[in-house]
């Protein structure tokens, strides 16, 4: 079963007048939505838009893994474990929130920073913060997060390039940049399919795209 979810069905937030835009997949803060709480491990897929000088100032985490992928510019990231990261496009980061950990997210680069913020559910709470960052992350190399039971894959696509899908009790699909179709449906920026029981499925480039897909079991 495929659920497609678009970009414009996304919840709005952030504050537009502090440079910060934030656009929700799932129910989030004052955008509750008991129906849409979340899909597999996956309880938020964010996109934030931080104009320069822009961010979010010490907030906590605790029980959940927080995976972010930079699209435009540069990520500065703080944590109270002593972390302090530049995350630039291409690189994967991973903050374990375990028991609990503190950090700050901002821009302090020249330019705009768009990036897509993901957090899955642990299987088990507790335990020790951890922080990860690869560098550069190819197609070919999956990014496990076996704390939530889920991999991510990186797929850049070139017009009319197709790439299978991985099987999965639950795969969650967000095009970052272009337009793919994916089975007879076809998806653009920001849009998102949420698919039950993948199985034997491809994802065609109908233009130079890039994808972010979740295999969860």
């Amino acid at each position: 079963m495929t659920d497609v979810r678009r970009a414009a069905e996304r919840y709005p937030g952030g504050e537009p007048a502090a440079g910060i835009e934030s656009f929700h997949a799932f129910s989030f803060g004052p955008h509750y939505d008991p129906d849409n709480l979340r899909f597999g491990a996956m309880i938020a897929c964010n996109e934030e838009r931080l104009a320069p000088g822009a961010g979010f100032d010490e907030h906590p985490h605790s029980h959940t893994e927080i995976v972010t992928w930079v699209v435009d510019g540069e990520l500065t990231h703080q944590d109270s474990a002593g972390h302090v990261t530049t995350v630039r496009p291409g690189d994967v980061q991973r903050l374990s929130s375990a028991a609990g950990v503190r950090h700050v997210e901002r821009n302090d680069g020249a330019g705009p920073l768009t990036f897509v913020q993901m957090w899955l559910a642990p299987r088990e709470p507790g335990g020790d913060p951890s922080y990860d960052v690869v560098r550069g992350i190819a197609d070919s190399t999956p990014y496990a997060v076996p704390e939530a039971a889920a991999i991510l894959h990186v797929r850049r696509l070139r017009a009319n390039e197709r790439t299978a899908m991985p099987d999965a009790r639950w795969l969650y699909v967000h095009v970052v940049r272009g337009e793919v179709r994916l089975d007879a449906v076809q998806l653009g920026p920001g849009d998102a399919a949420r698919i039950t029981d993948a199985r034997d499925l491809e994802a065609v480039g109908l233009m130079p795209a890039e994808l972010l897909m979740w295999e969860m079991q």
